[in-house]
This record gives C-alpha cells, structure tokens and sequence, in this order.
C-alpha cells in the first residue's frame, strides 16, 4: 500500500490564452478546473499503475468533496481530516503560442497546533498499515517547515518507508530525519544546495551527497536534461524522452508514484527509474491537470534508455 499525504489541496483552475501579454487584457480559448494537489496526483496515478494507494490529509467542508470524488472515481482510497473552510484556487494561465505556464498558487488555509496533532495521529494509523508513506507539495500557514521532518520521525519504527517530494526548507529539514528516497527537481535540488551545476556528475554528486547524509536512494529530474536516480552503490541516468508535451505539470507527481511503485515491487534500481520517467513522460502528454494515461505509460515504458554514470 502507498499512503500519500494531502496537507494543502487545491483546485486547478487552467486557462488558455492564444497569447499572454504582461499586464493587459487577455482572452481565454479554454478554461477547465480539476482537483488539485501534488499527494492527489500521486495517489491517482499509483492506482493507474495497479498499486494499492491511498491518500489521506486535510479537506474543507466548503468545497472540499471534489477531490474526494475525484479520489473515489479513479478507484483510490481516501481519509481526510475535515474542517471548516474552503479549498484554494491555484491559477495556472497557458501561453499556447508558447507552450509555457504562469501559476498563481494561493497559500491556503492556515491550520492550528490541535488540527497538526491530530493529523499526525492520522497519519501514524495509515502509516501503520501502509509499505510507504509519500510527503509531497506544500504545507498551509500555519505549519512549521520541519513538519515533514516531524511526520518522518513519528512513524519511525514502523514498517513503513518514506519518501520525501519537497522544495526549500522542507527539504533540507526532512532529509536530516533519513527517508527512503527524496525526488528533488533540478531547480529543488539547486535551491537547497545555493548553487548550480555545471555538468551531469556534478548532479550525480550532489545526489550522492543526500546519500552520505543517510537517505537510502535520491532521484532527480531535470526536465529536458533527462532523470537520475543513485542508492550511493550505483547511479543510474535517462535522457529526455522525445514526446509531444503538452503540460508538465504533475509530471513530477507522475514521477514519484512510479518511482514508489517500482519499489514496492521490488524492482531494480536501473527499472525503478525507467518506471518513473515513463510516468513523467506519458504525464507531459496529456492536457490541463490531466493525469496519465496508463497505456500510454505502458506504450513509452520498453522505450526508455538508460546507462550507468
């Protein structure tokens, strides 16, 4: 069982301009909203992938019942904290005479110290029963950045692996409580070290470095630049896989829940990436907030290349 944990959904609200233009008036040619949230997409696309998953967190009594259904219909499990309140809006506005997206993201509803506890002692249950528990997304006012760090060490014990899909300090702090496997983006992964990098190896040792400090695997992507994945014994690297993108975004959640699937399967390391850049892929394909499409993750999954580095 995959358990993803939902501290701060969201509804996608995506418009379509032909041409956005700075600080004018702009005409939208679509406009679509989906639920929303980075644990959502991971616990969805898991059960596209025929993993047990569910997803678990807070929910608002306003508006809150659409992530529920959306949950529901695709076949994934659910339990959610309800509270008073209502979902935020994050506005994602797509250029189509360019293909690039501009996202207001609103924070959320701030939560209390009492709403926390009691969201540990949720989590701690599922965490219970669960293989791996997946911390991603952002975290609402309110909460304390090291709160990843906080969950990771509550369930400490317990037969159950965590894997860690944060940016800033997020995941500066829940790295120093050892999880089984963080997914930093490039950008991420820049951002917590305060430097770029120059070359490949130069990521592969940044990653390596994650590992030294006792997180059990490190996989990063990097867009156009392909995806790797190390356990400190072997690093693994696939180049970007040639396909009609249409949105990138959940393709690092697409990621994730492939990655966490492969394993929970007990897969090979150098098996495990080609599973998650083959979700990340078949994620770009897709349009708005779209999530996968199972056959087309099955159609890229024997086309991906990797080599060792």
């Amino acid at each position: 069982m995959i358990t993803a944990v939902s501290l701060n959904p969201c509804i996608d609200r995506t418009v379509k301009v032909k041409k956005f233009t700075y600080g004018s008036l702009n005409r939208a040619t679509a406009a679509r909203s989906d639920a929303g949230g980075k644990a959502i997409n991971v616990a969805i696309t898991a059960s596209k992938l025929d993993v047990a998953a569910e997803c678990i967190g807070l929910l608002y009594k306003e508006n809150g019942r659409i992530v529920e259904n959306k949950l529901l219909g695709s076949g994934t499990a659910c339990d959610f904290l309800w509270l008073e309140g209502r979902l935020r809006t994050n506005i994602k506005i797509q250029d189509e005479s360019t293909g690039e997206v501009t996202e207001v993201n609103e924070a959320g509803m701030p939560v209390t110290q009492e709403t926390l506890d009691k969201m540990l002692d949720l989590i701690t249950a599922h965490a219970a029963k669960s293989d791996y528990l997946v911390l991603t997304g952002s975290l609402p006012p309110g909460c304390p950045e090291d709160f990843y760090r906080t969950i990771i060490e509550q369930v400490e014990g317990l037969d159950c692996r965590c894997v860690l899909d944060a940016e800033g300090e997020k995941l500066n702090e829940g790295i120093k409580a050892r999880p089984f496997l963080v997914k930093p983006n490039l950008y991420e992964l820049e951002t917590a070290l305060g430097h770029g990098f120059g070359s490949l190896n130069e990521v592969r040792d940044a990653a390596l470095g994650f590992v030294e400090q006792g997180v059990a695997n490190v996989a990063v992507s990097m867009g156009a630049k392909g995806a790797l994945i190390t356990d400190g014994d072997e690093t693994w690297y696939a180049p970007r896989v040639d396909v009609p993108v249409q949105n990138t975004v959940g393709a690092g959640d697409a990621m994730v829940a492939a990655l966490t699937a492969g394993f929970l399967g007990d897969r090979e390391l150098v098996d495990v990436l080609r599973m998650g850049v083959a979700a990340g892929s078949a994620s770009c394909m897709t349009e708005g907030t779209n999530l996968m499409e199972r056959a087309t993750y099955k159609n890229l999954l024997e086309s991906i290349e990797v080599q060792r580095i």
